[in-house]
């Protein structure tokens, strides 16, 4: 699996500052453990490492409302600060120093993962720190401050695309970036992720499928609580595949929330790292196929910080270089001595799960008394003829 271009990764270690502090589950840590054992691994190698700018208010606010940016930076200036109609002070999002600053590092960071693709300096470019999925134009939302995805495809079709996929596997519902496009035809949003009934943020349901005149532009699988690799792979490619081939993106854009794993305390679904993996390699050949290689890949939710974050991330990287890690490769033990060190726990010592992914393919046709296929049927069914493609396997 070689790529026909450079891969670059959007990267400095300062991007670790968008911290919201030592209880809060979504750890800066994670993407510092990422970057080492890839860096161990000799992925980084194989990839073109690019410093992170820091986006202008300019740009944040060709999404977000100045409303919010004044008050992110105001609450960077001042402990304490709150502003619940804007998300900030929450449980999910308390404020912390300099915010502002560290939430525009991370949407510059993307933004510059989309130059390298729309440029052609690259072929695929990754910000694992990116895939802020949730922050609305109007307010911070499930520990997401501004959404840098958001603003990298606005950014895109100002510089001339004429139509943008995304594709969220975050466990959470991409609300953030279905909402920013819900009535833009030029950007098809898919999500999959676990049902709304039982998770954060409660929506993205399959008859949710976008604003008059853009009717087909938004995809939602609602995928059950306890679905596994076999289950989630096949809602996959029953669903994702068909609608990219029919949409033909310019570019493939990717938020790859790895909070879908069964160790992962804030949801209830049961992947496994091979399973992720999997997803991953097919869509790098999806970028491939519909969109001439060019792919924005960022990173996302994923709170079993240790276990599961860096293994997942460190594939996903190496997928995005065109050499792909084999599965049983041992961690390096100088990785597992700092990770010890720093957190005083245990280190995975291999890069997989012991699984080996496979799934029915929907065409063999699907049960409706089962959940998962009453799932991706009411998506498909919702979705498909807006597309010109028959529901029915």
């Amino acid at each position: 699996m070689e790529c026909a271009g450079p891969t670059s990764v959007v990267f400095d270690p300062t991007l670790t500052e968008y911290d919201f502090g030592p209880t809060h589950p979504m750890s800066p840590i994670r993407v510092d453990l990422t970057m080492r054992l890839a860096e161990e691994l000799g992925v980084l190698d194989q990839i073109k490492r690019v410093d992170a700018p820091v986006a202008t208010d300019a740009q944040i606010a060709t999404v977000h409302e100045q409303g919010l940016i004044d008050a992110v930076t105001e609450a960077g200036r001042t402990p304490g600060f709150e502003d619940l109609a804007r998300g900030l002070g929450t449980e999910d999002d308390p404020v912390f120093a300099d915010m502002h600053l560290a939430s525009a590092h991370v949407v510059g960071a993307t933004l510059e993962a989309f130059r390298q693709v729309w440029s052609g300096e690259s072929m695929h470019s990754v910000n694992i720190a990116g895939g802020l999925h949730h922050a609305m134009p109007d307010r911070a939302s499930g520990f997401c401050i501004y959404n840098d995805v958001a603003v990298g495809i606005t950014q895109l079709l100002a510089d001339g695309a004429q139509r943008v996929a995304y594709v969220d596997i975050d466990v959470h519902h991409g609300d953030g970036v279905e909402k920013v496009f819900w009535d833009d035809p030029r950007v098809l949003t898919i999500s999959l992720h676990e049902t709304g009934q039982m998770l954060f943020p409660g929506t993205g349901f399959p008859t949710d499928t976008g604003g008059d005149g853009a009717e087909g532009s938004v995809v939602n699988v609602a995928l059950p609580p306890g679905t596994s690799d076999a289950g989630w792979l096949r809602a996959f490619h029953a669903v994702v595949p068909p609608l990219l081939r029919e949409f033909s993106p310019d570019v493939l854009v990717t938020q790859h929330g790895c909070d879908s794993h069964m160790n992962d305390p804030l949801a209830h679904m049961m992947l496994s790292v091979d399973g992720q993996r999997a997803a991953y390699l097919a869509l790098h050949d999806l970028a491939h196929e519909v969109a001439d290689g060019r792919w924005v890949v960022t990173g996302g939710g994923g709170y079993s910080v240790v276990d599961v974050v860096p293994r997942a991330w460190t594939h996903l990287l190496a997928i995005a270089s065109g050499r792909p890690l084999e599965p049983g490769l041992e961690t390096p033990p100088g990785w597992r001595a700092y990770v010890e060190e720093v957190l005083g726990a245990t280190a995975p010592h291999r890069m997989t799960d012991g699984r080996t992914p496979a799934y029915r393919d929907w065409s063999a046709g699907y049960d409706p008394d089962a959940w998962l296929d009453r799932a991706i049927h009411a998506t498909r069914t919702a979705v498909f003829p807006l597309h010109g493609l028959d529901p029915l396997p």
